[in-house]
């Protein structure tokens, strides 16, 4: 039986468009690297490579540490000159980056769909993709008016050893929620990302308002559609209280 809902963020919960957030995320994270004497565009090269680096990460070590490892290397920066960036941008996760929140598309759904499964008794989890710390996931939350107190547990590149789409990414959070795949439902926005849950035996919704399916995966395939009809689909589980 289901008990525990995992919710993806970004194009999920919080509805935007990917192309616009990268484009409004890296001008305003460019504005940081320029105030550090740094080079922008060799900056966001060195961000996608520590992306990248996730995405490959086998595990041995956090993600955290596989981000700025594969970051210095690009940059060729000293261990206090990479504080300094760590600092910085932690400074601005919490501060200028909610100037990209202009890009966010309203809806109190995401707010009153996860308050309404905590109220029916389920586990809900933040289930998105570990790649920026816990600030700047816990800003990207404010966006939509809900808080890290409204999850059992949030996955963030500080807590991690994995990424999407390594089905290892879900097995860790399983294994720290101490939940099978039998009592998940993961709901996400990608049908690669997202989606390959259910090769381990999980319920899955796609979320097709702000879809991401760059390969033209076959949706029907996937129990699938709007968010109003995940809301729908949602409050008919039953309580269990």
């Amino acid at each position: 039986m289901i008990n525990t809902i995992m919710f993806d963020l970004d194009g999920t919960l919080v509805r935007f468009y990917q192309d616009d957030f990268i484009g409004k995320y890296f001008n305003e994270l460019g504005k940081i690297f320029i105030k550090l004497g740094l080079d922008a565009n060799s900056a966001a090269k060195a961000v996608w490579a520590g992306s990248k680096a996730m995405v490959l990460n086998d595990g041995e070590e956090l993600n955290t540490q596989r981000f700025w490892d594969a970051f210095s290397a690009v940059m060729n920066i000293s261990g206090e000159q990479l504080k300094k960036v760590e600092e910085a941008c932690d400074s601005f996760y919490t501060n200028e980056f909610n100037v990209v929140k202009s890009i966010v598309r309203h809806s109190e759904i995401p707010k009153r769909l996860v308050r309404a499964m905590i109220s029916k008794g389920y586990h809900v989890v933040l289930a998105t993709n570990p790649q920026f710390p816990p600030c700047a996931v816990e800003s990207r939350l404010g966006w939509i008016e809900l808080g890290w107190d409204d999850f059992k547990f949030i996955t963030h590149y500080e807590n991690s050893s994995f990424c999407k789409p390594n089905l290892a990414y879900y097995k860790e959070i399983l294994s720290k929620i101490d939940k099978t795949p039998q009592e998940c439902i993961m709901i996400g926005n990608n049908p690669v990302e997202d989606m390959c849950a259910a090769e381990l035996g999980m319920e899955t919704f796609l979320v097709i308002d702000f879809i991401e399916n760059e390969n033209n995966v076959d949706i029907s395939q996937f129990r699938h559609g709007s968010i109003e009809d995940l809301e729908v689909y949602l409050m008919a589980f039953p309580d269990i209280k």
